[in-house]
């Protein structure tokens, strides 16, 4: 199950993600946080309903800032997750945070209720890359709230870093990288930034003020990661995720591998047996609907086979595990032995693993592979 706290201190240049800051939320109806964890435990309830008794294997409490919730809250959450269905022994359960947004004590409340993983918004370690993404902790703070994580007795934590922030050099990414790998999470993410419309900063980059991302410039900063990540035994299980033995995010390989999942929240998506349906996005709009005993869902689709087919090839091509030759048809595996030859994928027993130029090339190559 994956939950969705959509509310935030302050909105990053970069995001776009279903996020609300409390004055852009203002005085609308049914937007407080005690409505919406109200709302929260209604689709939970109704989530029950609709499935009847399930195993739940993992939580992932996403955001925005979930940390915004007071510690207890989010306790109560999960709670109601246990209470309605059957929460499996050993599941993992996550919650994203921002550094500042935590404490020692809100970290032992969390690990005493039932949380087993912390995932911490580094995204960099350089003060002014930090200030164009518009990230308001100080650059040290991520490693001490992995230090007050495992003092609170979390024995999984991961740290998310984000490059090609305009002005971010690569000497700027590798001191990034060297303090995350002090802190000695068991999980890093490193994702390149990516500009969506409709954002401040690519309104700033369409101003000039400015300038774009640029291909081989987060192409070499891939490569600095992946070799300074695997120095320090931190292996790539996915494109942008690394991690020691043991550590790789269950969660998100549920849905690199299709698995079923019921978003709870603002805008949140599910996919149960081929069906995809998402919520209504506006804080209060979910509410409303679910104080009125109404579903929140917003729109849904029904995924044909070859649908399924081409997912399940873009997101276990991502896998280091690699994609099984049996998800293609006859004329794409034919495709195969040319990519083999250019060296962006390899083949291990009946599966397919991208090489680093191949991770370097993915949408490439997948592009390739299909039909």
């Amino acid at each position: 199950m994956y939950v969705h706290v959509p509310f935030c201190t302050a909105r990053c240049g970069y995001c776009d993600f279903n996020t609300y800051t409390a004055a852009e939320l203002g005085a609308a109806p049914g937007a407080t946080q005690t409505s919406y964890v109200a709302a929260a435990l209604s689709e939970i309830a109704l989530a029950r309903r609709v499935l009847g008794p399930r195993r739940v294997t993992s939580v992932f409490v996403g955001g925005g800032t979930p940390t915004l919730l007071a510690s207890e809250t989010l306790v109560r959450l999960l709670a109601a997750i246990g209470d309605t269905f059957d929460l499996a022994e050993g599941a993992e359960v996550t919650t994203e945070a921002n550094p500042e947004s935590v404490t020692p004590r809100s970290l032992e409340q969390l690990r005493r209720g039932g949380f087993t993983r912390m995932s911490f918004g580094m995204q960099s370690a350089v003060p002014h890359v930090l200030a164009t993404l518009d990230r308001v902790h100080t650059p040290g703070r991520a490693a001490q709230a992995v230090a007050e994580a495992r003092e609170a007795g979390f024995e999984d934590v991961s740290l998310d870093l984000i490059y090609g922030t305009p002005g971010e050099s690569l000497d700027d990414w590798r001191t990034s990288l060297t303090v995350a790998l002090a802190a000695q999470p068991d999980h890093i993410s490193a994702y390149a930034l990516i500009v969506e419309d409709g954002t401040p900063l690519a309104r700033r980059i369409r101003r000039g003020e400015l300038a774009a991302p640029d291909d081989d410039d987060l192409a070499d900063k891939y490569v600095l990661a992946d070799e300074l990540l695997g120095r320090a035994a931190y292996d790539w299980y996915e494109l942008s995720n690394w991690a020691l033995a043991g550590h790789e995010c269950r969660h998100n390989l549920a849905y690199w591998r299709s698995t079923d999942w019921w978003g709870i929240g603002a805008g949140a998506h599910s996919h149960v047996g081929g069906v995809r349906w998402w919520n209504v996005k506006h804080p209060a709009a979910y509410t409303g609907r679910l104080g009125a005993g109404h579903s929140p869902g917003f729109a849904r689709e029904v995924l044909t086979d070859d649908q399924h087919r081409v997912e399940q090839v873009l997101l276990e091509t991502r896998l280091a595990d690699g994609l099984p030759e049996s998800r293609l048809r006859p004329s794409e595996l034919a495709r195969v032995t040319d990519l083999v030859a250019r060296q962006l994928l390899v083949r291990r027993g009946d599966r397919l693993v991208l090489t680093l130029q191949g991770r370097l090339l993915a949408d490439a190559v997948v592009r390739d592979l299909l039909d």
